[in-house]
């Protein structure tokens, strides 16, 4: 499995925290930007190239996007048809969107979450694994229509 991962400028210090906690548990993930702070750089941009990374092997990639509110980089990566973003607070809701919605790109808010947080959050994603009986199939179907 690969993890993608882009933030904004809001998003880059939490970044590269999380590259540093991933690497330091050998999973493999790869860096989309940003690599230096601008301040006038769009969440938008980061966000899709994770959720058309995403989208180039579903089964084995994952994302994780992160601005300050966790909120526009969300709208942007579910533009993108077949990526499910959702925005988690804590580790039960990470873990209940995966399992249960079917996420396949994890939105984080740097400005509103600690570190320490985040690395749970991270974690119970990264443990949930998604549903496959037929209710949860028929939403995720009826979002991709």
């Amino acid at each position: 499995m690969t993890i993608f991962i882009g933030a904004d400028h809001r998003g880059l210090e939490l970044k590269n925290a999380i590259l540093e906690y991933l690497h330091e548990k050998n999973i493999r993930i790869e860096d989309l930007g940003p690599y230096e702070l601008d301040l006038l750089d769009d969440a938008t941009d980061f966000s899709q190239k994770v959720a058309q990374a995403v989208l180039q092997n579903p089964d084995n990639h994952l994302g994780i996007v992160i601005c300050g509110s966790g909120c526009a980089v969300s709208m942007a990566a579910n533009r993108l048809k077949g990526v499910r973003c959702g925005l988690a607070m804590n580790p039960d809701q990470a873990k209940h969107i995966r399992e249960n919605d079917l996420v396949n790109v994890l939105a984080l808010a740097a400005d509103y979450t600690p570190l320490e947080e985040i690395k749970k959050i991270i974690d119970a994603f990264l443990a949930a694994s998604p549903r496959s009986e037929e209710k949860y199939l028929r939403r995720v179907k009826k979002l991709d229509e």
